[in-house]
């Protein structure tokens, strides 16, 4: 049984067509990514698995219970911790995290959990604080608490570390790793790619409302027949004519070339350099990342 089950998911809004027929599951304990350039249709989709949108055709099911015949058994396994900061600014963080378990029927057992994720959010001293009175970053704290307070099995992490600092991010990835490795399926959606890069075992990219690709993080990294070279020429030193066309980008005053592995090999490269006689004074080379990815499956558009 999949974690979320996706099957023949439409929307549309008039005459835009946010989703163009959805097919996808998640397995149970799976860390996936749900990546695509804005407008893609994530967040109509993200809605539609939460219950808050109802799809136009197909269905959706988390844990084997439909999200419209069966949504209460539904949203009891799911938890989603949204972009926006939604919160009640007169309620302290422990009283609104316990009013919260109230919600999904959980009494005073739940309060040791609740308590728990407070220390491990760094919460702990803002627990007797209003909502009001927190920062940016510790209000998105709250949030993850907040949709993990019934312990789902499935948790939805739409952009978490959007706006946030380091330390932020380095506790919600700590805490969330060790959430999967206990069993939790964490979805994942970020405009930061190299975070889907290093936590997400699969990744689906949507894009127009359909998915492009959906494969494991390492297949799509392999799918990719480039390398990189970047270049710090010397003062006044001009790249070949021939090698131009190659310059896939002009960062930090070095020159990077696109490099087709088949055609290009970097010595062939570094060769037709030292012929023309262009002094080079560092050199450094790097296997594409998902950014790269990201860019030729979707023209560029950012996540």
């Amino acid at each position: 049984m999949p974690a979320v089950a996706i099957s023949g998911v439409r929307k549309s809004y008039g005459p835009l067509q946010a989703l163009r027929g959805i097919d996808f599951s998640i397995r149970q304990g799976e860390f996936f990514g749900l990546l695509g350039p804005n407008g893609a249709g994530k967040s109509t989709l993200i809605s539609i698995i939460a219950g808050l949108v109802g799809a136009d055709a197909g269905t959706v099911a988390v844990m084997g219970h439909d999200t419209v015949s069966d949504f209460r058994a539904a949203r009891r396994k799911l938890g989603v911790v949204p972009q926006e900061l939604v919160f009640d600014p007169f309620f302290k963080v422990r009283d609104m995290l316990r009013i919260q378990a109230g919600y999904y029927g959980c009494g005073k057992e739940s309060w040791p959990w609740i308590d728990e994720m407070l220390e491990r959010l760094d919460l702990a001293d803002k627990a007797g604080s209003p909502m009001r009175a927190l920062s940016g970053g510790m209000k998105r704290r709250v949030l993850v608490a907040q949709a993990l307070v019934h312990k789902p099995p499935v948790v939805i992490l739409d952009e978490p570390t959007a706006g946030v600092d380091v330390e932020l991010r380095r506790t919600l990835w700590s805490f969330m790793t060790d959430l999967h490795r206990k069993g939790t399926t964490v979805v994942l959606t970020t405009h930061y790619l190299e975070e889907a890069q290093e936590l997400c075992e699969r990744i689906a990219i949507l894009d127009h409302g359909q998915v492009q690709v959906i494969e494991t993080t390492q297949q799509l990294l392999a799918r990719h027949p480039f390398r990189f070279l970047r270049l710090k020429l010397a003062a006044g030193a001009v790249l070949p004519e021939s090698l131009r066309a190659l310059v896939s980008g002009e960062p930090n005053g070095s020159v990077e070339l696109k490099l087709e592995t088949a055609r290009h090999p970097i010595a062939s490269v570094l060769e037709t350099l030292r012929l023309a006689g262009v002094a080079i004074e560092d050199v450094h080379t790097r296997d594409p990342d998902l950014e790269d990815i990201f860019v030729e499956l979707t023209g560029g558009d950012d996540a």
